[in-house]
């Protein structure tokens, strides 16, 4: 099991299933660099709107000045959408999928259906690790008795949908995102700074408005 890094410890060795885009690579291959991790899920709006464009930018922008980015999809939810094949659709078509597809949509942010940008830099796909059991009947019913108390009052289309968001709740308990995991993430889209002797040095979710200066910070150093 993997223990969970602390902020100023050396960051441990990635947990990945797959590379998708550049060559395997381990963070003690990335040594006298600064790493940007940006984790992210394929079915994340807010991930294509904002983190994904600004760490392209910090990317093209500090590559030659000792940046090293890296970006890692993962699945703590949604988990028939946020998988190996739509990572792939990704990286190779610029095709999105589910909501942020639908997002993007409704911002004019796509170009013929398609992202209008690729990403440039190495992209892994967490290791997503299914653990044994499966969510009966008894148990979504018991939830759904504890925590909507008015289901009977809901119609059938509103039943169902109820239903449907129980049972992947439940199923969420099966799987564990190592990646996720191992740096003790909130959500996504999230952001994992390295410095070059390998110390973990931020891991932030959501908005991280001091990020450019950390890593400009740590590239003198």
């Amino acid at each position: 099991m993997n223990k969970i890094t602390h902020i100023g410890t050396p960051a441990p060795p990635l947990v990945i299933s797959d590379w998708v885009q550049g060559n395997p690579t381990q963070l003690d291959q990335l040594l006298n660099q600064v790493v940007l991790i940006e984790i992210f899920q394929v079915n994340c709006p807010g991930c294509f709107l904002y983190s994904l464009p600004q760490a392209i930018d910090l990317h093209q922008r500090y590559k030659n000045k000792g940046l090293t980015v890296i970006g890692i999809a993962t699945a703590f939810e949604d988990f028939e959408l946020n998988t190996l094949d739509n990572l792939n659709l990704l990286i190779n078509e610029n095709k999105v999928i589910g909501q942020t597809k639908q997002t993007l949509h409704e911002r004019n942010h796509l170009l013929e259906g398609r992202l209008p940008y690729h990403i440039p830099f190495p992209v892994a796909m967490d290791k997503v690790s299914k653990r044994a059991g499966e969510t009966t009947e008894d148990e979504i019913s018991t939830f759904i008795n504890q925590h909507v108390p008015n289901f009977i009052n809901h119609n059938d289309s509103e039943q169902i949908h109820i239903k449907n968001k129980v049972i992947e709740h439940l199923n969420s308990r099966f799987y564990t995102a190592e990646t996720f995991k191992q740096f003790n993430l909130q959500g996504t889209p999230s952001h994992i700074v390295i410095d070059k002797k390998g110390i973990l040095k931020a891991c932030e979710f959501g908005h991280f408005t001091d990020l450019e200066w950390l890593l400009t910070s740590l590239l003198t150093e």
